[in-house]
Parts: structure tokens; C-alpha cells; sequence
């Protein structure tokens, strides 16, 4: 399964300028190339500011929803459950053209704000999931004898549930983050040619300058999932995260 990885990674330290196993030589040229982009910069800024905008929001709101899911206690909650995780389980394509006709009905034509809104729905059920998950097992009556102890409500919750949930936050934050770098079927609807995703200008490169620079840009991001999971691993632990 790692195969394609380590391929993409072996050619983009070739010195070919065409796809080739085993290369003649070893080379930087394509991370120097890489370097002197100058369309490939700004484009990774976006993708960055919309990740981490995406996923700050999608904690936030997936708490709440999770919170209020688990405690509120009304008909109905396993389908807005359902309802939430939904875009995990619908074909990008199918969410995005529901989006692009949800928002020109609204009128809402900017497509940084059409990119950051898409990129929540994304985000959203990665947090949801895990978070309802972690607060199924959380155990509420701790929160009243904190209070017991004499700290209020607010500082009850700072004190013991945001601990205990500190690990779905910090994975569910991670797979969010990497889910929103990684997205192409939905940012596509709302991208134009001065603001564009970091997917979106690669399969564009692929299409105009097909050179092993593409497979340089793949290995920085399989490096920077690599980066995420390591930090996971030592903070959380990878069973624990596969758990939640």
C-alpha cells in the first residue's frame, strides 16, 4: 500500500525531467525548482489559511453540536447525527454542486468566504464523530463534584471536561486540518483563477508541465501527514486515535 508513496518520493530526488525508475542520477533540482515557483506560494498560503480557519471553526461548532446532541435528549438525535457526518459518506462531487446552488440562491458570490464555509461542512464531521465518541464515555457527575469543591460551572468545565477531551481535540483537529489541505472534488466549485487551492493547482500543473516537480510537492505533503500523525503519536498515542 505504501508503494505509490515511496515511488512519488524516490522521483522527486531524480535529476529526469520525465517520470523515470530507476533515475540516471540524484538530484535537488525539482525541491529548487520547487523554490522559485512563483504560482505555487501563494497558493499553499491559501490552502494553509483555509485549513487552519476550517478546522479553529469546526472544533467550536463541532463541540457544541456534540454537547448538545449528547445532553440535549431529544427525537430524533441518531439522524442529526447522521445528518452531520453525512459528507463523509456522500461522493464530493454530490456536496459541492449542492453548495454552489445553495449559495448562489443566497447570493453569496466571494469565493474566499465560499471556500471557508465549504471547508467547514468538510471539516465538521471529523470533529462531531469524535468528539460525541469522547463525551459518550466522559463521566458528567465529575462536573458536580468539581462543583462540590467550590468551582463554578465555567471553571469546572475548563478544569476537568476540557482535559479529558484534549485528545479528540487534538485528533479530530488533525484529521480536519489534513482532510481541508487535501480537498479537491468540492474546493473546485468555488475556486477561480486568482484564488485556488493547493489540489486544484496541482492537477493543473500535472495537466501543463507534466515534470517530477509534482512529485516534489507530493513528498512535502506526505511529509507534513507524516509530521502530523508523529505529533499525534506522542501526544495522544496512534491506538488511542484509531480509537476515537
Amino acid at each position: 500500500m505504501l508503494t505509490p508513496l515511496v515511488v512519488t518520493v524516490v522521483v522527486s530526488f531524480g535529476s529526469s525531467p520525465v517520470f523515470t525508475l530507476p533515475a540516471p542520477s540524484w538530484s535537488l533540482r525539482w525541491y529548487e525548482a520547487l523554490g522559485r515557483s512563483r504560482e505555487l506560494w501563494p497558493v499553499a498560503a491559501t490552502s494553509l489559511q483555509l485549513a487552519a480557519l476550517s478546522t479553529a471553526v469546526a472544533l467550536v461548532l463541532g463541540t457544541l453540536c456534540a454537547i448538545g446532541l449528547l445532553r440535549g435528549g431529544f427525537r430524533g438525535r441518531e439522524a442529526v447525527v447522521t445528518f452531520l457526518v453525512s459528507p463523509l459518506m456522500l461522493p464530493g462531487l454530490v456536496i459541492g454542486i449542492a453548495m454552489l446552488e445553495a449559495f448562489r440562491g443566497m447570493g453569496l458570490r466571494n469565493v474566499w468566504a465560499s471556500l471557508a464555509i465549504a471547508h467547514v461542512v468538510i471539516t465538521l464531521p471529523y470533529v462531531v464523530r469524535t468528539v460525541y465518541a469522547a463525551l459518550a464515555l466522559f463521566d458528567f457527575t465529575l462536573i458536580d463534584a468539581a462543583r462540590t469543591l467550590g468551582l463554578s460551572y465555567g471553571r469546572a468545565i475548563l478544569k476537568v471536561l476540557v482535559p479529558s477531551l484534549a485528545p479528540a481535540f487534538l485528533t479530530s483537529g488533525m484529521f480536519a486540518f489534513l482532510a481541508s489541505m487535501d480537498n479537491y472534488p468540492i474546493s473546485i466549485f468555488f475556486a477561480d483563477a486568482w484564488t485556488k487551492t493547493l489540489p486544484i493547482q496541482m492537477l493543473q500543473y500535472v495537466e501543463e508541465s507534466p515534470d517530477p516537480m509534482i512529485a516534489a510537492i507530493s513528498t512535502l505533503l506526505i511529509l507534513l501527514a507524516a509530521s502530523v500523525l508523529f505529533v499525534g503519536d506522542r501526544l495522544v498515542g496512534l491506538r488511542r486515535m484509531v480509537d476515537l
